[in-house]
């Protein structure tokens, strides 16, 4: 009777066994079919930015860069208002961590001169999509509106009147101008991409075709490093009507700083 007990026991058990076999037998888990669609299409999330905060945008600008793009700071003799207008003054922003921005406007005996500095850091709220793309979308939407003309586009009309080289030397600048120059060298003056900054960057450098009248000039340089997003404004209005600010003197200011403002990203 005892043996029977076991005997019956021991089938009982393989009966068992063999069923959990073959319930197995396809290789599939509870947890395969629960999400039978999502089979081996697990989501990697988009890289983060480079950066994950911003300088400090008044004190981005050094004060030797700051006088020789504003030369009436120095031209200031009250020291307390000289400190003044080497700091700047802050944009207004709310979240500075995002955006931050500071600009200066210093007049002299020839000239009032502004400056801006503006950083954006771009964050990305697609997991698809990562920083740095969400980033190169705004700088791109930028380059665009500010209607470049095609690189290598000979002669021809020119994007603003500073491609023109009657607009382009000051008068104290054209009694030292060369007389070799050639149109090829207005026409690296015109709004430009520049291979030389960030990840990407371009040059605009626009002039009101109206001469009767003391215009500004505005040289703008924005470009892109990673995930922030760098835009600098740099405008000479002269005090003498009819005069027209030099447009290499600007771009050549303006470049050297913003490659001291991607510097200052890394640093």
């Amino acid at each position: 009777m005892q043996r029977k007990a076991q005997v019956i026991g021991t089938a009982a058990l393989l009966a068992a066994l063999l069923t959990g076999c073959t319930s197995g037998s396809d290789g599939a888990s509870p947890a395969d079919d629960a999400n039978p669609g999502d089979a081996g299409t697990a989501t990697v999330a988009a890289q983060p930015g480079k950066y994950r905060n911003l300088p400090e945008p008044c004190g981005a600008v050094g004060h030797d860069t700051l006088a020789t793009m504003l030369p009436g700071i120095r031209q200031i003799t009250d020291p307390d208002q000289r400190d003044k207008a080497y700091r700047g003054v802050p944009e207004l922003t709310y979240d500075t961590d995002r955006k931050v921005g500071c600009h200066w406007k210093v007049e002299s005996t020839t000239a009032t001169d502004r400056l801006s500095v503006d950083f954006e850091r771009v964050v990305s709220f697609d997991n698809a999509v990562s920083d740095d793309n969400e980033a190169r979308k705004l700088f791109q939407g930028m380059e665009k509106a500010a209607h470049l003309p095609a690189p290598g586009t000979p002669g021809g009309e020119p994007a603003s009147p500073s491609a023109d080289p009657s607009a382009t030397a000051s008068p104290n600048a054209s009694a030292s101008a060369d007389p070799s120059e050639t149109a090829a060298d207005a026409a690296d003056l015109r709004p430009r991409t520049l291979p030389d900054l960030g990840d990407e960057a371009y040059l605009d450098d626009q002039l009101p075709t109206s001469g009767s009248t003391s215009e500004p000039r505005t040289v703008t340089v924005v470009f892109r490093t990673s995930n922030v997003v760098v835009t600098l404004e740099y405008e000479e209005q002269p005090m003498v009507v009819g005069a027209v600010p030099d447009s290499k003197e600007m771009q050549d200011r303006a470049r050297d700083l913003a490659s001291q403002l991607a510097d200052k990203l890394d640093g």
